[in-house]
């Protein structure tokens, strides 16, 4: 049932102890995450191995990022009728076979696809399900803390991840990227104590929707990491059957009514905006660093770090802010925070990377905060038995705006479409189009707050 003054889910009956749950969750979901970018840095050493090109090589990166996307809806979905316990136990075995198995298979290209397919099967268990833990398992004024935790992992995770790979593919071999998750063993102990037994509940899988969605999702991923017409047509076919397949049959993957909710579609569309935006600044950002100050790779990497680490640092602050100020107020921080260092970076175009650094220090601050806070949001707006599903769609939505704000950034910059001046602070040329971009990133981000308030205005402490 929804409460009436916060519009979230009323907590189970069981609810979970943060100081006790925090830590492991950090460490599941750090090898959990940490494989969608582990891989990044060591393209040209498997390339060389197998003699493919890039868009060959590609295939590492793009399968795993395809079912870890695929696979946080389906997970979301099917922990809304087995139990949660069960699933990530299942998920982790999943990732670690996948994993041993690509170690072993190393010999063909080929069976190491398969491997990462798998892997990305399993780890997609991880964070889906870890937001269902939360939004089902701790209390509403716990919830904003340990969203801030996760966040703030998976940033690290995420930053970390070049660098963990970089080393390993140096000191060892590539290969052993592949051993990593094993790591995630040793949680198995900890959650299958600590959750409560959850009986099977009432409902069936709607395999025929699982498929639609899936296949559907990975066509626009695929059109959005390599832009063919094919894969468009493909993935927009396919979720219109499953739109049509979902009001047609008894008992739906995803439930028409879910999509009927105002708040929870708001709070997609907002997340789908600042996630995409977001990709896009983290995509040009390196490439400007290294177009226009002539930075090499090493150098781009310190210049970020910064600005990872603080996410790790931050994120469970605003977390805390969540939980004490309420979520427009974190929101309305974070969406500010995001402003000033868009319009920083743009301005300072051309002067110390290290002004560029502290900039950047911001913006990951803003969007760990932001994040944070509409993740947060959007888990009020669900019914308990919605909570699987309804946080998997915002794990999804995460991924494909991933992939479209690359896209799109990447599409700009190969047409050099704004290579003309605006900010007057900026006079090297090339730097134009790059400062250009971030002042556009301004209005979106703009545009998202502005979405956000006007849905949640009337929500309590949302």
């Amino acid at each position: 049932m929804l409460d009436a003054s916060t519009g979230a889910a009323a907590p189970a009956a069981a609810s979970l102890d943060v100081r006790k749950t925090a830590p492991w969750i950090m460490f599941l979901i750090f090898f959990g995450v940490l494989n969608e970018t582990v891989f990044n840095v060591s393209t040209p050493g498997i390339a060389a191995q197998y003699g493919l090109s890039p868009s060959g090589v590609s295939w590492v990166l793009t399968t795993f990022i395809i079912f870890f996307g695929i696979g946080s809806v389906i997970y979301g979905k099917l922990s809304d009728i087995y139990s949660l316990k069960r699933l990530i136990v299942i998920g982790i075995v999943i990732y670690n076979a996948g994993s041993i198995l690509g170690f072993l298979c190393q010999a063909s290209y080929p069976l190491v696809i398969v491997c990462r397919a798998v892997q990305g099967a399993g780890a997609s268990a991880i964070p889906a399900l870890i937001m269902v833990v939360i939004a089902r398992y701790f209390s509403v004024e716990d919830r904003g803390k340990v969203f801030g935790i996760l966040n703030s992992t998976v940033a690290f995770a995420v930053g970390v991840g070049p660098v963990v790979g970089g080393f390993i593919s140096a000191t060892y071999h590539w290969t052993y990227l592949f051993l990593i998750p094993l790591f995630t063993l040793i949680s198995i102990p900890f959650f299958r104590r600590v959750l409560p037994e959850e009986g099977m509940r009432q409902g069936k899988v709607d395999v025929p929707g699982a498929f639609l969605i899936g296949l559907g999702t990975a066509g626009l991923i695929l059109f959005f990491t390599e832009p063919r017409w094919y894969f468009l047509v493909t993935g927009a076919a396919l979720i219109a059957w499953f739109v049509v397949h979902i009001r047609r049959t008894e008992q739906p993957f995803i439930e028409p009514s879910l999509f009927g909710n105002r708040l929870f579609r708001s709070g997609l569309i907002v997340g789908f905006i600042l996630f995409c935006t977001v990709m896009g600044i983290m995509f040009v950002v390196p490439l400007m660093l290294s177009g226009v100050m002539g930075l090499d790779t090493k150098s781009i990497g310190w210049v970020l770090f910064p600005g990872a680490i603080s996410a790790v640092l931050f994120g469970p602050i605003g977390g805390n802010l969540a939980d004490r100020r309420g979520n427009r107020f974190v929101v309305l921080l974070g969406i500010g925070l995001l402003v000033i260092s868009l319009l920083l970076v743009s301005t300072w175009i051309g002067f110390s990377s290290w002004m560029i650094a502290a900039a950047m220090v911001l913006t990951y601050i803003g969007f760990s905060f932001v994040q944070t806070a509409i993740a947060n949001s959007v888990s009020q707006t669900l019914e308990l038995h919605e909570t699987g599903v309804g946080m998997g769609l915002f794990n999804l939505v995460g991924f494909i705006s991933g992939a479209v704000g690359t896209a799109i950034v990447a599409r700009v910059l190969d047409q050099k479409l704004f290579s003309f001046k605006v900010n007057p602070w900026v006079s090297d040329a090339s730097a134009w189009m790059y400062s250009n971009l971030l002042l556009l990133c301004v209005v979106t981000v703009l545009l998202a707050g502005a979405l956000y308030f006007k849905s949640y205005s009337r929500v309590g402490r949302a």
